[in-house]
C-alpha cells in the first residue's frame, strides 16, 4: 500500500477516534496498531516497543514533569497565592480594572512557579472569580482573563510544556526556558494593556471598587514584598540553577519541589493529608501526560516505518512555498489542531514532520519551536476542546454562561495571535536571552 494512503488512513483513524469522545492516548496507541495491520506490516508493531523503553521510559529529562507538578501543588497548598492576591485587591481595587489586572500579575508570578495550567486557573478562579462577578464586573472580563492568565504557565518557565519539546527536539530545555521568558512576559503584559484599555473604554465591564478593609497602603506594599518572597525564591532557585549551568531540568525540578515543601512547612500548612493528596494528584497527572506520550510515541513510529512521515514530508516540500509562508502554514495547522488535540498531542504529532523541514530551510530551531510555544497557548481557549473553559466552568456559578466564558476568550486569542506576529517579526525577543546565557 502507498504511503500516501497510509498516512491518509492513519489520520483518518485518528479523528475519528477523536470524535468519537475516547482518550488520546489510546487513540494514538489504537491507531498505532491498525495502522501497521492495514499497512501489512505488523512486525513493525515490535520495533515501536523497542522505542517506546528507549525513548520515553528510559528518557531522564522526563522525570522533570512530575516533579514540578508536585512543586506547583506545594506551592498552592501553602497559601501563598491567597494571601498575595489579597494584598493586591486591596491595593488596587479602588483603581478600574484593579482586580484584572491583580489577575494578570499574580498569574505572571504563579506561571514561574508552576508550569502547568490546571494548578493557575484554579487557584485564581477559586480565588478572583466570584468576587470580581460580585463586586460588577463583566462575566465575559472576568472569565477571559482568569481563563487567558492562567494558561502563561504552560509558556513562562518552569513549562513542562518546553520540557516535553526540549525532549523531542536538539534543543535543551535551558535554551528553550530561556527562549520563551521574554515572550511569555510580554504575552501577560499585553493582557494587562488590553485589561485597561477595556476600563478606560468601557468603565461598566471593569469598575472601581471600593476596599471592603481599610488597610494602610503601606501596611499592603509589606505585606505584598513579604508574600512575594517564597515564589520569587523558587524561581530563583529553578531558572537561577538552571541557566546559570549549576543543575540540569531534572535537578532544578527537584529544587524546586524540596523549596516548595520547604515553603509549606516553614508557612505551618504541612498535613499528612494533604501530602498524601499531592501525591495522588501528580501521579494521576503524571500518568495521563506520560500515557499521551506513549500513545503519540507508537504513533509516530508506525507512521515513521510505514512511510507516512517521509511521504507527508514530501507533500510539505512539494508546495515549493517561500519559508515565511511556509511557517505561517505550519503555525496555522498548529492552531486548527489546537481546537481538537490536546498540546502534547499536537507536539509529538508535528514535530517528526516540522523540525526536519525547518531545519533544511537553516531557519533558527529554537525561535520557531518558541513561536510554536506561543500559538499552543490558543490550545487552551479555542473551543470545543479548550482545556481551560472546561476548567472555568467547572468553577464558575450558574448565572455565567458557557457563551460568556467563550466570549471572553476570543479577545484573549487575538493578543495571542498579536503577539505571535510580533515574535515572528522580532525574532530577537526569542534569541536574545539564550544568546546571553549559551552564547546561541
Amino acid at each position: 500500500m502507498a504511503p500516501e494512503i497510509i498516512a491518509l488512513i492513519m489520520f483518518g483513524l485518528l479523528l475519528t477516534g477523536l470524535f468519537m469522545g475516547h482518550p488520546l492516548a489510546f487513540v494514538l496507541g489504537g491507531t498505532a496498531v491498525l495502522g501497521a495491520l492495514i499497512a501489512g506490516k505488523p512486525m513493525v508493531l515490535g520495533i515501536v516497543i523497542n522505542r517506546i523503553f528507549g525513548d520515553v521510559l528510559d528518557n531522564f529529562t522526563l522525570i522533570a514533569i512530575p516533579l514540578f507538578i508536585l512543586m506547583a501543588r506545594f506551592l498552592s497548598d501553602s497559601g501563598v497565592t491567597d494571601k498575595m492576591f489579597e494584598s493586591l485587591r486591596l491595593l488596587m481595587s479602588n483603581v478600574r480594572g484593579g482586580l484584572a489586572l491583580a489577575v494578570v500579575f499574580i498569574s505572571i508570578l504563579l506561571a514561574a512557579t508552576t508550569g502547568i495550567i490546571g494548578a493557575s486557573i484554579t487557584v485564581m478562579g477559586v480565588m478572583a472569580l466570584r468576587p470580581m462577578l460580585q463586586y460588577g464586573y463583566s462575566p465575559t472580563l472576568t472569565t477571559g482573563v482568569i481563563a487567558a492568565s492562567g494558561c502563561l504557565g504552560i509558556l513562562i518557565p518552569p513549562s513542562i510544556m518546553l520540557i516535553l519539546m526540549a525532549s523531542y527536539s536538539p534543543l535543551s530545555v535551558g535554551e528553550l526556558f530561556a527562549g520563551a521568558m521574554i515572550p511569555g512576559v510580554l504575552l501577560g503584559l499585553l493582557y494587562a494593556v488590553w485589561v485597561v484599555i477595556v476600563a478606560i473604554v468601557k468603565p461598566s465591564m471593569a469598575p472601581a471598587v471600593e476596599p471592603d478593609e481599610k488597610i494602610a497602603r503601606g501596611a499592603l506594599l509589606r505585606m505584598l514584598a513579604v508574600e512575594a518572597v517564597p515564589p520569587l525564591i523558587l524561581i530563583l532557585g529553578i531558572l537561577g540553577s538552571l541557566l546559570a549551568g549549576i543543575a540540569t531540568a531534572t535537578e532544578a525540578s527537584a529544587i524546586g519541589a524540596a523549596l516548595a515543601l520547604l515553603i509549606v512547612i516553614v508557612r505551618g500548612k504541612f498535613e499528612l493529608r494533604t501530602f498524601y493528596s499531592a501525591m495522588l494528584e501528580t501521579g494521576r497527572t503524571s500518568a495521563m501526560i506520560l500515557f499521551i506520550v506513549i500513545g503519540a510515541t507508537a504513533f509516530t513510529g508506525v507512521f515513521n516505518i510505514t512511510g507516512g512521515l517521509r511521504a507527508t514530508q514530501e507533500i510539505i516540500r512539494g508546495l515549493d512555498m517561500a519559508p515565511w509562508l511556509l511557517i505561517t502554514m505550519m503555525l496555522f495547522i498548529v492552531f486548527i489542531l489546537g481546537a481538537f488535540l490536546d498540546w502534547t498531542g499536537i507536539v509529538l504529532l508535528s514535530f517528526p514532520i516540522f523540525l526536519p523541514i525547518i531545519q533544511e530551510m537553516q531557519i533558527d530551531l529554537l525561535w520557531f519551536v518558541v513561536l510554536m510555544a506561543l500559538v499552543l497557548q490558543t490550545s487552551f481557549l479555542t473551543p470545543p476542546f479548550g482545556y481551560a473553559l472546561f476548567y472555568l466552568r467547572a468553577l464558575a456559578p450558574k448565572e455565567v454562561r458557557t457563551g460568556q466564558i467563550i466570549l471572553g476568550v476570543l479577545p484573549f486569542i487575538g493578543l495571542i495571535v498579536v503577539m505571535s506576529v510580533t515574535v515572528a517579526l522580532l525574532p530577537q525577543l526569542v534569541l536574545w536571552l539564550p544568546d546571553v546565557f549559551y552564547n546561541k
